[in-house]
C-alpha cells in the first residue's frame, strides 16, 4: 500500500490508542467551540467572530480530523473547509437556501426524484464533521431536523410503487453515521424491491473519521452488492494512512470507489493541487468521479470561483494525466436542473464529411465522416427498450429521436400570442390594418 502520513495533535497525544481508534470516541469527542480549538490551533479574529455567531451554520469536528489542520496557518486547506471564518456571514448575489430545488423534486420527506430513473434517498441530517459549503445547510446539523422509520417507510413505499427507478443514492447528512442496525435495515429494504438494481452511498465518514470502517462494517455493506461508494476528498492533505486503509478495506470486499470534490477558493482551485489530489487518489484505489461548481448557497460566498477557474484544471488535467483520472466538471444547476458537465472545447468545427478537432496540446487535427453511414436495424434496438421509462423527460434526446419538433421554455407559446384575439384571428394578409393603426375594431379604418 503506498505511504501516507498519519498526525495526531499535541492536545490528544495522551489519548490510548484503543480510544483512538475507536468510531465512537471520535464521534462523542468533536470539536465544537472556542475553548476547544484553541487547544490545537491559533484562531484568528475572523474565525473567533464567526465562531461567536449566533445561529450559525453547525460546527462540530472529529479530533482526528482537527489534527490534519496547521495550528499557526490560517490558510490552511483543511482547516479553511470546517472552522468557519467572517466571509460565512456575509450575503452574496445569487444566493438561495435551497439551490438546487430539492424540495420541489420531493414527492415523500427525504426522497428527492430529479432524474427519470434514480433518486436521492436523505436519511439522515447529521455528519462526523461539517463542511462549511454544505449544499444541504438548510437542514443538515439540525437536532430539530430529522429522518424517522415513518419517513424511510414513506419513501420506501414511494419506491416500491415507481418501476421506473432503479438507482438509489443514500446521502444525507451522512449514511455511515446511521446506527448500524438501521443502516442495514435501509438496505436490506431496498434490496428487497425488484427493480432496485443500484444502491449507491454518499459519505464522507471515511475521510471525517476513517475509524468506522470497521471489519463489521465492510461485511454488513457487501451483502448488499452491487453496491458502490463516493467520498469527498478535496485536497491531498486530507489523504492519510488512515484513510488509505478504509479504502483498501472497502475495495477488498468489492465496493466500487469514487471521489465528489467541490471546487473551492483558497482550498484547491489550483491545477496543481487538483493534479497531486487525483494521482494520490488513485493511489488508495479511488477514481476521481465529480468536481463541483460550489453551490449557490447561503453562507458560501468567499468560496465560489469562476467556472472558468474549472475548465482551466480540466484543461491542465486532460491528457497530463490517465483518463479515468479526469473528473467530471458540473455545474448542479440552480433551480433544480440537475447536473451540467462543462468541458474546454475540443471540438472546433464541422462539416457534413470532416470535423476538427484539438487535443490537449492544440494540435489540431480531422477525422473523416463516413458517407454511407447507415443506423443500426430498429429491430435489433427493440429488446433493450425499456418501456416502463417515464415519459417526458428525454430531453434533447428526445428531440434526435423525432419524438417532438421544439422543447420550449414555459409561457413560450403565450408570449409569442402578440395583439389581441381580434389580430390573432386575421390570417389573411389581405386583411391586415395598414402599419400604425391601432388593432382593435373601434379604430379600424378602410384602406
Amino acid at each position: 500500500m503506498p505511504s501516507f502520513p498519519s498526525k495526531r495533535a499535541a492536545a490528544f497525544a495522551d489519548i490510548p490508542d484503543v480510544k483512538w481508534h475507536d468510531w465512537r470516541w471520535q464521534l462523542s469527542h468533536r470539536l465544537n467551540s472556542i475553548q476547544d480549538f484553541e487547544k490545537i490551533i491559533r484562531l484568528t479574529d475572523s474565525e473567533r467572530e464567526a465562531l461567536s455567531q449566533k445561529g450559525l451554520f453547525r460546527v462540530d469536528i472529529t479530533p482526528y480530523f482537527a489534527s490534519l489542520m496547521d495550528p499557526e496557518n490560517p490558510l490552511d486547506p483543511i482547516r479553511k473547509q470546517i472552522i468557519p471564518t467572517a466571509g460565512e456571514i456575509n450575503p452574496f448575489i445569487g444566493e438561495m437556501d435551497d439551490s438546487l430545488a430539492e424540495d420541489a423534486h420531493s414527492p415523500v420527506p427525504g426522497l428527492v426524484h430529479r432524474y427519470p430513473d434514480r433518486v436521492l434517498m436523505l436519511v439522515t441530517t447529521q455528519c462526523a464533521s461539517y463542511c462549511r459549503y454544505c449544499t444541504r445547510s438548510r437542514i443538515v446539523g439540525d437536532p430539530t431536523q430529522s429522518f424517522r422509520s415513518k419517513d424511510f417507510e414513506a419513501q420506501l413505499a414511494y419506491l416500491r410503487q415507481t418501476p421506473q427507478v432503479r438507482d438509489v443514492l443514500l446521502s444525507g447528512g451522512d449514511p455511515l453515521t446511521l446506527a448500524p442496525r438501521v443502516l442495514e435495515r435501509l438496505l436490506s429494504a431496498l434490496r428487497e424491491i425488484p427493480h432496485i438494481e443500484i444502491v449507491r452511498i454518499g459519505s464522507r465518514v471515511p475521510v471525517f473519521m476513517p475509524q468506522r470502517v470497521t471489519d463489521d462494517l465492510c461485511e454488513m455493506l457487501q451483502r448488499f452488492h452491487p453496491l458502490w461508494l463516493n467520498i469527498h476528498v478535496n485536497h491531498p492533505n486530507e489523504i492519510t494512512a488512515e484513510l488509505a486503509r478504509a479504502c483498501d478495506q472497502l475495495s477488498r470486499v468489492g465496493i466500487p470507489l469514487g471521489n465528489q470534490s467541490v471546487l473551492l477558493a483558497g482550498v484547491n482551485d489550483d491545477p496543481h493541487i487538483q493534479r497531486k489530489l487525483v494521482h494520490d487518489l488513485a493511489l488508495i484505489r479511488v477514481r476521481p468521479y465529480y468536481l463541483y461548481q460550489c453551490d449557490l448557497v447561503a453562507g458560501v460566498g468567499h468560496f465560489r470561483t469562476p467556472i472558468g477557474k474549472g475548465i482551466e484544471i480540466i484543461e491542465a488535467l486532460r491528457g497530463h494525466t490517465s483518463g479515468f483520472a479526469v473528473p467530471t466538471y458540473v455545474v448542479d444547476a440552480p433551480g433544480g436542473g440537475g447536473k451540467i458537465p462543462l468541458n474546454p472545447n475540443y471540438l472546433l468545427s464541422y462539416s457534413d464529411h470532416k470535423v476538427v478537432l484539438r487535443n490537449y496540446e492544440g494540435y489540431i487535427t480531422t477525422y473523416e465522416e463516413p458517407l454511407d453511414y447507415e443506423p443500426i436495424d430498429p429491430a435489433l434496438v427493440t429488446p433493450f427498450i425499456d418501456e416502463g421509462l417515464e415519459p417526458g423527460q428525454s430531453g434533447v434526446f428526445g428531440l434526435l429521436k423525432g419524438e417532438q419538433m421544439s422543447i420550449k421554455p414555459e409561457g413560450f407559446d403565450q408570449l409569442h400570442k402578440r395583439g389581441d384575439k381580434i389580430h390573432r384571428l386575421r390570417a389573411d394578409p389581405e386583411k391586415w390594418l395598414p402599419r400604425g393603426i391601432e388593432d382593435n375594431p373601434s379604430s379600424k379604418q378602410s384602406p
